[in-house]
């Protein structure tokens, strides 16, 4: 199949990666809008955080399943299949009118949203020259980047300046519109959905995937507001989460036609680029929770405000991608990318874990700036990594595989952030409130202090004393919030430095550009 030119060639690429952003703006879009959300359906901030694990829930169980289905069903018609039911999900969910209903119309644009990111990223391959492959890689590693940013500044704009169902309501335009390209421009491979009388469906499989998936992530997303262990449905789905995903790689290593080829991860190098992938995934979605909480909570940021401050920094990577997708292009090896990439998202991290409470806006700048080279720094190389040394026909369980570990590893980080957070904030203020003591000549002056200002205020003497010990008690919690968010970036320091010595397992030999041509070559006949 000849690769498109011109015109045609930006179209697809703009398709691609507008889709590939649309589905990752999704999973961020939300969390600033839950409060509105809450208020206007009626139910308390917790229940409505299941909109947030309904749509993550769907995007892990089927994007390693995204390689099958596009060659059941072909890959343009299972593409553009999956803009159809994401749009139209979209709008379903703008017009919900109870928690249940935007719980389940959340689950199916996720499943539609799920398939965009494995499907946009073969179908940017396909699209440019087996030599320029990673500057594809480059510029679709930009919308993975990109989209998870997006989301809180987008989110907090629309709620700051209009009303939620518009979150979902800016999908529809985009996704009408990606529609069209698609089918106009995006061309069927030769053969491709003509086999299905030769692909066995492996139901049990996909069962035993969607189960123990999906336990896990509800456990990974609800731990935290369940008590853990000490809940019984957490017991419970832990129980099933392992034993459907021990069946789940049993069974797919048993048969001959798996729905998840796991037989890939039997390469040392896919074996160890998922194992970068889980931890940039840890990264970049904690890093995108725990900051926008960090800079509303105690820092008093409004949602729009911590939207543009993550936004600014993260545009260099629109430099930074393309050029070192060219320096890839160019065979160089992908070890010195991934080492300085680890180190400059550790650097990141640990600058943060060392902010005073005074700071501004631009005080992130810094910070933030080592965080978007960074990742821009690893995409790229752990794009190319997840096929590096495959057979061309494994290309798309290596894709799958790797996307999915990537929001796994993002699952994963939010809900360690949130258990991390709550037990040092508990630390933090015991020994906060240790040093405050009745016989306390400092905690005496500012109670004192406090109280005069109030009766100043508003006269109210009988009542001072108490709000005083209140504004107090709020103090000691704005510091023992601020102090656990601190060391959850020490904790994503460590994360990253502990990873770096691993960077020797990956493949190391430096390919030539007509080396590189070749493998590509091989994929694109074999398709």
């Amino acid at each position: 199949m000849a690769t498109p030119k011109g015109f045609a060639k930006f179209i697809i690429v703009l398709t691609c990666i507008t889709a590939a952003i649309m589905e990752l703006i999704d999973t961020s879009i939300v969390n600033v809008a839950l409060t509105n959300i809450s208020g206007s359906l009626g139910v308390n901030i917790e229940d409505t955080s299941w909109i947030i694990t309904a749509y993550a829930i769907a995007n892990v169980i089927i994007i390693p399943l995204t390689g099958f289905l596009a060659e059941y069903f072909g890959r343009k018609k299972y593409y553009i299949g999956s803009m159809i039911l994401f749009t139209v999900a979209s709008y379903l969910c703008a017009q919900s009118g109870s928690l249940v209903e935007i719980v389940i119309w959340r689950f199916i644009q996720g499943i539609g949203g799920g398939a965009l990111l494995s499907t946009s990223q073969a179908i940017l391959f396909d699209t440019f020259e087996p030599k320029d492959r990673p500057i594809a890689a480059g510029i679709f590693g930009m919308g993975i980047v990109l989209g998870p940013t997006l989301g809180p500044t987008v989110g907090g704009y629309i709620i700051d300046h209009a009303s939620w169902p518009l979150i979902f309501i800016i999908n529809i335009p985009i996704g009408i519109i990606a529609t069209f390209l698609s089918i106009y421009f995006i061309e069927e491979k030769p053969g491709e959905g003509t086999r299905k009388k030769e692909i066995h469906i492996d139901y049990t499989g996909i069962l035993l995937l969607t189960v123990g998936i999906g336990c896990l992530q509800y456990v990974l997303e609800r731990g935290e507001s369940e008590d853990w262990f000490n809940s019984r449905i957490i017991q419970v789905t832990s129980f099933v989460a392992t034993t459907g995903l021990i069946g789940f790689i049993w069974h797919e290593l048993t048969i001959p036609q798996p729905a998840v080829n796991l037989r890939v991860l039997g390469n040392t190098n896919l074996a160890f680029t998922t194992l970068f992938t889980f931890v940039i995934g840890f990264g970049l979605f904690t890093s995108v929770f725990v900051f926008p909480i960090l800079a509303q909570r105690v820092l008093g940021f409004t949602a729009y405000e911590t939207g543009l401050t993550l936004l600014a920094p993260t545009l260099i990577t629109l430099v930074t991608f393309p050029v070192i997708g060219k320096l890839m292009s160019k065979g160089f090896s992908p070890i010195p990318f991934v080492v300085i990439g680890f180190l400059f998202f550790a650097l990141y991290a640990w600058m943060n874990s060392r902010l005073s409470p005074d700071v501004g806006r631009w005080d992130f700048y810094l910070p933030l700036l080592f965080r978007a080279i960074g990742i821009s720094m690893v995409q790229i190389p752990l794009i190319n990594q997840a096929v590096a040394g495959l057979a061309p026909k494994d290309y798309p369980a290596g894709i799958a595989l790797n996307n999915m570990i990537r929001q796994l590893g993002g699952a994963f980080g939010i809900a360690l952030a949130n258990n991390y957070i709550s037990t040092r904030y508990a630390v933090h203020r015991y020994h906060l409130v240790e040093n405050i003591t009745s016989e306390s000549e400092m905690f005496y002056e500012r109670s004192s202090t406090i109280a005069k200002g109030i009766i100043a205020r508003s006269g109210d003497v009988a009542g001072a004393s108490s709000k005083a010990l209140a504004t107090i008690n709020q103090v000691v919690d704005r510091q023992a919030y601020y102090l656990s968010y601190l060391d959850t970036f020490l904790l994503v320091t460590v994360f990253f430095l502990v990873m770096i010595p691993f960077a020797v397992f990956l493949k190391a030999k430096k390919q030539s550009p007509a080396e590189i041509a070749a493998t590509a070559k091989a994929s694109e006949d074999a398709h």
